[in-house]
Parts: structure tokens; C-alpha cells; sequence
């Protein structure tokens, strides 16, 4: 295992404010094609806007997404 990936932890554990950077998606194919249609691709750098139960609300640049908490346990990141 690199160390990029030694040292990522998933979007679910990011706290409120987080800048992070994406390295990573362990989804099935149709999750992960979602994610990249939305803008959410490996290499991307994001920030937590808010937190809401399990979810989170991100931005990348202008836009702001919705990721459920099973979709963010999916998405590993490193900070930015």
C-alpha cells in the first residue's frame, strides 16, 4: 500500500470547514460514475461546507452537493 493511501481516511470522517482532496473512490461502478458525473473525481479538491446527521453538504468551487453518509464512507480523501 502507498502512502497516499495509508494516510487517507474517508469524506465521512472529515470535519465541518475541511479542505480535502480526493484519492480515491471504493464504490461499484454505477456509484463511482455518479460521483464523477457530479464533479466528485479522484484528484478533485473539495471542502466540507456542512454536516447533517450522516451527510454532508461539499463544494467544489461555486457548486455545492449533497453526499448521503453511505456515499461519503465511499470516498477516501487526504487533506488539501
Amino acid at each position: 500500500m502507498n502512502r497516499t493511501q495509508h494516510s487517507s481516511l474517508t469524506l465521512a470522517m472529515a470535519g465541518e470547514g475541511d479542505e480535502v482532496r480526493i484519492t480515491a473512490l471504493r464504490a461499484g461502478r454505477g456509484l463511482d460514475r455518479r460521483l464523477t458525473d457530479l464533479g466528485l473525481n479522484i484528484g478533485a479538491c473539495i471542502r466540507v461546507v456542512q454536516r447533517q446527521g450522516g451527510g454532508l453538504i461539499v463544494a467544489r468551487g461555486e457548486v455545492r452537493i449533497a453526499v448521503g453518509g453511505g456515499m461519503a464512507a465511499k470516498i477516501l480523501v487526504v487533506p488539501a
